[in-house]
């Protein structure tokens, strides 16, 4: 009976003991099937941080909106051209100094050796001459806008003075004559027009005198014609009577004496003056 006891109680024991171990198992298995359940929860909270960088796609789609505006820079071409037209236009009168007065006909582009050069188309009617300078070039070659009536003035004021000739080898004289002459400038041609004036009671000029004569006088009145917008021969009236107000020279021994007379520290700023142009 004793033994039989003890058996009982050994398998007893035995069922606790494999009962306690499939306990223990479920609780490892239950715990085990939690931890999974955190990491599942994690993954969609990492999953979910990313969003926040969906914004910087927009930031470059919107990028291309500001580089479609190089439409502007059309404005300084614009500028540009008119910058090299130095404000001229068409049907204008404008005074070319090698030439005098002329007309711009036209303003044109021609392709010269692959590039494109815009020109001003220029008619000097009384020398029946066209004449094409590149815009780009109107403030090298000395073009300018017609004198404004308050220079034109001047230059007729000019005319009442008194001559100044220069006590020097008429050679040296006749090529300042001429610089003045192709200066453009209104007032200096004004002066060579005073300088070689002769009335009928002067001595005779010589050929060279009277060619350099008729052309500031030419130069002179063509201008003041258009500016008065008179005829050329009655802008020649106008200046032969203010040259009639000037003191005359009617004798060589006069012309000597006014020579010496003439001869002042202004007339000595006017041929350094001249000297430089001739250069």
């Amino acid at each position: 009976m004793k033994g039989a006891k003890k058996a009982a109680a050994a398998k007893s024991s035995k069922n606790k003991r494999s009962v306690m171990p499939e306990k223990t198992a479920k609780t490892a298995a239950k715990a085990a099937a939690a931890k999974p359940a955190v990491a599942k929860v994690a993954p969609k909270t990492a999953a979910a941080a990313p969003k926040p960088a969906a914004p910087k796609a927009a930031v470059p789609a919107a990028a291309p909106k500001v580089a479609a505006k190089p439409a502007a820079p059309a404005r300084p071409e614009e500028k540009k051209v008119v910058t090299q037209r130095q404000g001229f236009k068409a049907n204008e009168f404008v005074v070319y100094p090698a030439h005098g007065v002329g007309q711009i006909l036209a303003i044109e582009e021609q392709e010269i050796a692959g590039a494109k050069l815009e020109l001003f188309v220029i008619n000097f009617m009384k020398d029946k001459m066209t004449l094409r300078v590149p815009t780009a070039k109107v403030a090298n070659v000395g073009m300018r806008k017609l004198s404004e009536p308050a220079l034109v003035k001047k230059a007729l004021e000019t005319l009442k003075g008194r001559a100044r000739v220069k006590r020097t080898m008429w050679s040296r004289r006749a090529q300042e004559y001429e610089a003045k002459i192709n200066s453009g400038d209104i007032v200096a041609i004004a002066e060579v027009v005073r300088d070689l004036y002769r009335s009928e009671s002067q001595p005779e000029q010589s050929y060279s005198e009277r060619q350099l004569y008729e052309a500031a006088l030419d130069r002179l009145s063509r201008e003041i014609a258009v500016v008065q917008h008179s005829t050329e021969t009655e802008a020649i009236k106008e200046i032969e009577g203010q040259l009639a107000k000037s003191p005359r020279r009617g004798a060589k021994a006069e012309s000597a004496e006014g020579d010496a007379d003439g001869e002042d520290l202004d007339n000595d700023g006017d041929d350094t003056a001249v000297e430089d142009e001739a250069a």
